[in-house]
């Protein structure tokens, strides 16, 4: 049977009974999922609802791309990622979001901005979708940190054509970051914008 398709409901056979919230917090909310599969037989998932997020890969004309490292308490570790943030502003549409995060983050401003695509980060327990940007025609802003991983954030350029020694060396672990630089790279060479090193 082929997979379904983000936006093609579920698979053929299932059947969603309904949902009850389990928590409600400031930026997600935790419900229990029921649904039924082909033979009838119910069964409960938790899932966690998530407004979105966007990520923004800021390229360079050099071909380096500047990320940004900070805490993520989860992981217990600093962890290099593109400048990115939740869409919690109400009204405010992605691609304002992409570049008011990229300000905020990394001081940079995007004269072009553009969707590169859109990942769910991990659908096994959240319905949370990231779209993912590509900014170009940099020039520097204004850094506004928010909270304290924020304040305390710092900035890195990586090459682009050391994308996959960067994830092998465990330099690089964010998935949303490494579709993002993968999509960016792609795009840039076929526009003749990029030039890897043979």
């Amino acid at each position: 049977m082929a997979a379904a398709v983000a936006g093609d409901g579920p698979m053929r056979g299932f059947r969603r009974l309904g949902e009850r919230p389990r928590f409600d917090g400031h930026l997600f909310k935790v419900h229990t999922v029921t649904y039924a599969d082909p033979e009838g037989q119910e069964f409960d998932r938790d899932v966690v609802h998530h407004p979105g997020a966007v990520s923004v890969v800021p390229a360079h004309r050099d071909g380096t791309v500047t990320l940004v490292r900070q805490l993520r308490v989860a992981v217990d570790a600093a962890v290099l990622e593109a400048p990115a943030g939740t869409r919690d502003v109400d009204g405010e549409d992605p691609e304002s979001t992409a570049r008011r995060e990229l300000e905020e983050e990394a001081g940079l401003r995007a004269g072009r901005i553009e969707r590169l695509g859109t990942v769910f980060n991990s659908p096994g327990y959240t319905d949370q979708r990231t779209l993912v940007y590509l900014a170009t025609d940099l020039s520097a802003g204004e850094v506004r940190p928010s909270g304290a991983e924020e304040r305390w954030m710092s900035t890195e350029r990586v090459a682009l054509a050391d994308v996959e020694r960067l994830v092998a060396e465990g330099r690089l672990l964010d998935a949303t970051t490494i579709v993002g630089l993968l999509l960016a790279r792609c795009v840039l060479l076929e526009r003749g914008e990029l030039e890897l090193p043979s």
